[in-house]
């Protein structure tokens, strides 16, 4: 379960991460629920790359 936390964790703040660059270099403003949605996205490409723990974990 923890590496499955991990994962997450570190998906959560990529996707932070390019929310941000997206407000800095392309003059885009914070969306939240863009956001969201590029977590579940990335989420799911994860796990089809083969993150099993985060895929327990988004049960």
């Amino acid at each position: 379960m923890r590496k499955g936390f991990n994962s997450f964790v570190m998906l959560v703040a990529w996707c932070l991460w390019k929310q941000r660059n997206r407000g800095v270099f392309d003059s885009g403003s914070p969306d939240m629920r863009l956001a969201l949605d590029m977590i579940a996205e990335e989420a799911k490409e994860w796990v089809s790359a083969g993150a099993k723990k985060l895929a327990r974990l988004l049960r």
